[in-house]
Formats: structure tokens, C-alpha cells, sequence
């Protein structure tokens, strides 16, 4: 069994890219193994079909490195956190025993977004009981972060990642999805002003950027502080 130390759960295949999908690719660059579990197939989308969509989410993931990216199949639009979708996603957990899991923002426009977000944070601490799915022993992450991208909510990043050296690996993965992003001025948290979707893509990432001093970020929440080791090493200039 393939197992991973950075682990994005998101609910349809193309938002882990658009969230994170920097992320991902800098990740592998650092020599982390990563993995992708898509919740549903996106069946309600307007554009494209569940298996052209799944075809275009296995090139992304080859794009992006990653080794490992399944999908539980729940009902796009209908996705619940109940003891049974919670037992589901950690029986994946606890199969590829991630250090770190990113999922979605706790707040967000698409209605299976936050409802993600929870449900994830409640299947990692389901990992860890040993009287759940008894037959696979228990995992519980270490941490489990939020992605902003996108985001509105005026809700401060607890930290930004640089992706400069990754960033056009994720428009790549990203441009995988022809079936929903050929033409496309706007895709999940995504709002649109009239310009291509890469472009809306690079000014994010470029304010992102902006706020920790490089090119292009992607920006997280945690909802625990972080730490700090020596207070003289702190990065990011205040003038």
C-alpha cells in the first residue's frame, strides 16, 4: 500500500488543483510523497461527464506527481458528514497514513465545500479509534490545514507557501481539465471579471505572493497556533 506524507481532500476532482495544487507540486519538489482523495465524481457539473472528468483528474495528478489519487464516489452536490462518510474517508486515512491533510476552507460558496472541510477534520480524528473499521489499523494525521485560496471571508492566512518554482506546473494540472476550463472566466471560489481563468489564477497567487515577499503563494489557515523556534530567524520583512 502506497503511502503519502501530504494528503489534499477536496470534494471534486479539479479543486484540489485549484486550492492547492501549488502546493502539491512544491511538495513533490521537496521530495514528499503526495496523494489526492476527490469525494465525488462531479456528475451535477455543466460541462463534461463524471468519466471524461475522471480521465482529466489522472493527468492532472500525474502533472502535480502525485502517487496516489482515488475517489469515494459520493453524491456530487450531496455530499454529508455522517458516521458513514466519516468511517469511508478514514478508512483512507488510515490506508495511506498522511503526516498532513489539506482540505478545503471551513467557509465557501459551493454548499459541498465547507461540509468537506468538516467532515474531513472529523474523519482524521476517526482515524485514530481502534473500535472503528477495526480491520484496518488506526492513523490519525499530525495536522490539518485549510486552504484560502479564493477565499473572501477576510479570514487572515495563518501561513502563505511560496509556489513560485511550482506555479506553472499548476496551471499545467489545472489546464488538464478541458472539459470544464477550456473557455472557462470562473471555476469553484473562483469569481469572475471578464479575464481568462489563468489569469484570475496568477493575480491570487501573485497577492498571495506578495504578502509572505515572493511571486506566487497559496495561503492557509490552521485553526491551532503556530510555532515558533528561534524568533530571530522569523522571515517576511515588516519594512
Amino acid at each position: 500500500m502506497t503511502h503519502v506524507d501530504v494528503l489534499a481532500i477536496a470534494a471534486h476532482p479539479d479543486d484540489v488543483e485549484l486550492i492547492c495544487g501549488g502546493t502539491l507540486v512544491r511538495a513533490h519538489m521537496l521530495g514528499r510523497s503526495t496523494g489526492i482523495l476527490d469525494l465525488a465524481a462531479g456528475e451535477l457539473a455543466s460541462r463534461g461527464t463524471p468519466e471524461l472528468r475522471a480521465k482529466e483528474a489522472a493527468r492532472a495528478a500525474k502533472v502535480m506527481g502525485v502517487s496516489v489519487r482515488k475517489n469515494l464516489g459520493l453524491p456530487d452536490g450531496g455530499i454529508t458528514n455522517t458516521p458513514t462518510t466519516r468511517a469511508m474517508v478514514a478508512v483512507v486515512i488510515r490506508q495511506l497514513q498522511p503526516s498532513v491533510v489539506i482540505t478545503h476552507s471551513l467557509h465557501g460558496r459551493h454548499p459541498d465545500h465547507p461540509i468537506v472541510a468538516q467532515l474531513v477534520r472529523d474523519a482524521c480524528f476517526v482515524a485514530g479509534l481502534k473500535l472503528v473499521e477495526q480491520d484496518i489499523p488506526p492513523h490519525r494525521p499530525r495536522k490539518v490545514i485549510h486552504a484560502l485560496s479564493f477565499r473572501e471571508d477576510n479570514q487572515k492566512p495563518t501561513f502563505v507557501v511560496d509556489i513560485s518554482e511550482a506555479f506553472e506546473k499548476k496551471l499545467e494540472a489545472i489546464g488538464c481539465y478541458k472539459s470544464q476550463f477550456g473557455e472557462a472566466v470562473q471555476a469553484g471560489e473562483v469569481y469572475p471579471n471578464g479575464e481568462p481563468l489563468n489569469d484570475l489564477i496568477r493575480h491570487h497567487a501573485a497577492h498571495y505572493g506578495s504578502l509572505i515577499r515572493c511571486r506566487y503563494g497559496e495561503p492557509f489557515f490552521t485553526t491551532e497556533t503556530m510555532r515558533v523556534e528561534d524568533v530571530a530567524a522569523l522571515e517576511v520583512a515588516t519594512f
